[in-house]
C-alpha cells in the first residue's frame, strides 16, 4: 500500500525540498492508502446483451425500455454499511439499463469486470421533474463512506441520439444534461478502478465534502465530446486525492473549481497520465479561493491545455500555495496557460467586475516540468496591481521551434534551477531571480499509452 502522507520521489531520487519551493509532501491531511472492494451484500446479474453499432457499445432497440433501475435500487437500500451491490455479467448478458440511482451511507455500487452498466437514453427518466433535466446516473447526498468501483464500465452514452430525438447529449453542448456521478455532502468518497464512458456532461462532480479519493480511474471519452470534463473536485471541499489514473475527454481532465460558498483545498493530484481533454485546470470558478495544491508525477500527452489555471473578473478570487512538480508535457496546444482573463467573450459568465470577483493567481510554482512540441505558452495577469505571482524552478523547453508567448502583468522568479523559457517583451513583466544551469530529467518513461 502506498501512503501519501510521505515525501514524493522525483526521477531517480527523492528531491529533498528547500525553503524557496513549497512544501513537497501531499496535502491531503489523510493517510491515503489504496483502497479496498468492500464485501458484497447482493449480486445483481445482467440481463441485457451489449452490441456495437460500428461506434459505440450499446444496446438493441429493443432493449432500450427494459431498465434495471428499480432492482438495482433496492439492492442499494437494503445494502449495509460497509458493503458492495456488485453487477456482474451473466452467461452472454452483459449489459445494465439504468435511470437515476442514489446511494446510502457507507454503501458501495460495484460493476464487475465484463459488465457494462448504461445510462437510459430516455430524458423523462432523468428529469428531476416534468419538463425539468436533469438527475445524475449516479448521486451521493448527505452521506459519508460511499463509493463506486469495480473493473467493469459505466456509460453515459452521450454520443447516441436521445430517445425519440435526432440529437444526442453531445450535440447540446453541454446545456443542461445530466452528468454520471456527482456528489454533494458526501464525506470520504472513493472512486476506484471504475472505467467511466461518455458521459453526457462531467463524469465526476464532487461539491461541500471532506475526503475524496480517485483511484485507478480510468475516463474514456472522444475529444470532440464537448463538456465532458473528468473529475470537478471543489466547491467548499477538501481532503481530495486523485491519483494513478488515466484519463482521456473531451474537455478538462481534470479542473478544481472554487466557487460557491467555500474554498477548495488540500488537493493532492499524483502519479495520473492525461491524453485527450483540456489539461490540469483551476477554475474557472475561483471566486471562493484555492490553495494548498499539489501536482505531481503528471504526464499530459496531446492535451489541448497542459498546466491551466483560468478565471476572470466575474468568477475570481484567490489561488495561491499551489506547486507543479515532475511535469511532462508533450505536443500540447497550450502547455502553460495562467489566464485571469478567460474567455471574456463568453457572456454566459455575466462578467461584473468588482473588488471581490478580481482574479488573483500567487505563490504558484512550476518545478521540474518539460515540454516538449511547441505550443503557447500563457502569463496574463489580470491588472498591474493584481499580477501574478509565478516561480519557475527547472522548467525547460525541450526543443526549439513552435513556440509562442503571451505575457501580461506577471511577477515571474527565475530559479534556482534551470528555467529556458523566452520572458522578454510582453506588458507589465517583472523577472527576477536567476535561472541555473542543468541537464532536462528524462520523460522517456512518462508517455504510456492509454490502457486498454
Amino acid at each position: 500500500m502506498q501512503r501519501f502522507r510521505i515525501a514524493f520521489c522525483y526521477t531517480a531520487l527523492c528531491l529533498i525540498a528547500f525553503s524557496s519551493v513549497p512544501s513537497l509532501m501531499a496535502q491531503d491531511t489523510r493517510t491515503v492508502t489504496e483502497p479496498k472492494i468492500p464485501p458484497t451484500c447482493a449480486t445483481l446479474d445482467a440481463q441485457l446483451t451489449s452490441i456495437f453499432d460500428g461506434k459505440f457499445n450499446t444496446l438493441a432497440p429493443a432493449d432500450e425500455s427494459k431498465l434495471d433501475t428499480d432492482r438495482i435500487q433496492k439492492a442499494i437500500d437494503s445494502c449495509g454499511k460497509g458493503k458492495a451491490v456488485k453487477l456482474v455479467s451473466h452467461a452472454t448478458s452483459n449489459a445494465f439499463l439504468s435511470g437515476p440511482l442514489e446511494l446510502h451511507d457507507g454503501v458501495t455500487l460495484q460493476v464487475d469486470k465484463g459488465a457494462t452498466l448504461f445510462e437510459t437514453l430516455d430524458t423523462v427518466v432523468m428529469q428531476t421533474a416534468p419538463g425539468r433535466c436533469c438527475k445524475p446516473l449516479i448521486s451521493a447526498t448527505n452521506v459519508s463512506g460511499a463509493g463506486v468501483m469495480g473493473d467493469g464500465v459505466i456509460d453515459g452514452r452521450g454520443g447516441e441520439k436521445l430517445l425519440g430525438k435526432d440529437v444526442t447529449a453531445w450535440d447540446h453542448a453541454g446545456g443542461g444534461l445530466t452528468r454520471l456521478i456527482v456528489c454533494n455532502h458526501a464525506d470520504n468518497f472513493t472512486v476506484y478502478r471504475i472505467t467511466l464512458k461518455n458521459s453526457a456532461n462531467f463524469h465526476i462532480v464532487y461539491g461541500h465534502g471532506d475526503g475524496l479519493t480517485v483511484w485507478a480511474l480510468k475516463i474514456d471519452t472522444p475529444q470532440d465530446a464537448r463538456n465532458t470534463d473528468g473529475v470537478d473536485p471543489g466547491n467548499n471541499s477538501k481532503n481530495i486525492t486523485i491519483t494513478h489514473s488515466w484519463i482521456s475527454t473531451g474537455d478538462d481532465d481534470v479542473a478544481l473549481k472554487a466557487g460557491g460558498d467555500g474554498p477548495t483545498t488540500n488537493v493532492t493530484v499524483a502519479h495520473n497520465h492525461f491524453y485527450y481533454g483540456h489539461g490540469m485546470s483551476i477554475g474557472s470558478e475561483t471566486n471562493a479561493g484555492a490553495s494548498k495544491i499539489r501536482v505531481t508525477d503528471l504526464s499530459l500527452d496531446g492535451t489541448k491545455h497542459g498546466l491551466r489555471i483560468k478565471s476572470n473578473p466575474g468568477r475570481g478570487g484567490l489561488v495561491h500555495d499551489v506547486l507543479y512538480s515532475d511535469i511532462c508535457i508533450r505536443n500540447v496546444t497550450n502547455p502553460i496557460e495562467m489566464d485571469s482573463a478567460y474567455d471574456p467573450a463568453d457572456m454566459h459568465f455575466n462578467i461584473s467586475p468588482d473588488a471581490k470577483s478580481i482574479p488573483v493567481f500567487t505563490d504558484i510554482t512550476l518545478h521540474n516540468v518539460r515540454i516538449q512540441g511547441g505550443g503557447k505558452i500563457t502569463f496574463n495577469g489580470y491588472s498591474q496591481a493584481d499580477a501574478l505571482g509565478m516561480k519557475l524552478d527547472d522548467v525547460q523547453l525541450t526543443d526549439t521551434g513552435g513556440y509562442t508567448y503571451a505575457l501580461k502583468n506577471a511577477n515571474i522568479q527565475l530559479g534556482p534551477e534551470p528555467a529556458n523559457l523566452q520572458l522578454t517583451g510582453g506588458e507589465n513583466i517583472t523577472v527576477s531571480g536567476k535561472a541555473g544551469k542543468g541537464a532536462v530529467a528524462s520523460c522517456s518513461d512518462k508517455f504510456v499509452p492509454y490502457p486498454r
